[in-house]
């Protein structure tokens, strides 16, 4: 059996800066909304949480295989954590999605604060030939 009372240990203990402890650009006063990717038989189910925002304020858009969802708030928002008051005008979220999607097709509904976007599945097919 080894002996471990001649090893020492040395516990550190490290601060971590306020920008690590949240996941908001608090900079630009913009906040990250919760989103969920969900995957049905044909399609992908892209779930925004918005609220406060009017649905003339969102923007929608694709690059390659990203969506980016943009939306101002109707009113500036106010947190306070560790006694630093931030205040908020944007959400602000880009989320990688899988290949093989039909960008053409995509389809947006937005109520009582959540933006739902389909965005359905490229199906590629060939006919096989029976012998």
């Amino acid at each position: 059996m080894k002996d471990y009372a001649d090893n020492q240990f040395e516990i550190r203990i490290i601060q971590p800066s306020l920008s690590s402890l949240f996941s908001d650009d608090i900079d630009s006063q913009i906040l990250s909304p919760l989103s969920c990717l969900r995957e049905f038989g044909t399609y992908w189910l892209l779930e925004f949480d918005l609220p406060l925002v009017n649905k003339k304020d969102i923007k929608v858009t694709f690059d390659q295989n990203t969506i980016g969802v943009e939306a101002k708030l109707k009113e500036t928002y106010y947190e306070e954590k560790l006694g630093v008051k931030t205040q908020f005008q944007y959400f602000k979220k880009t989320i990688s999605l899988p290949g093989n999607i039909n960008k053409n097709k995509t389809t947006a509904k937005f109520e009582n604060g959540i933006l739902r976007i389909i965005i359905p599945k490229k199906i590629s097919g060939q006919k096989i030939k029976i012998n």
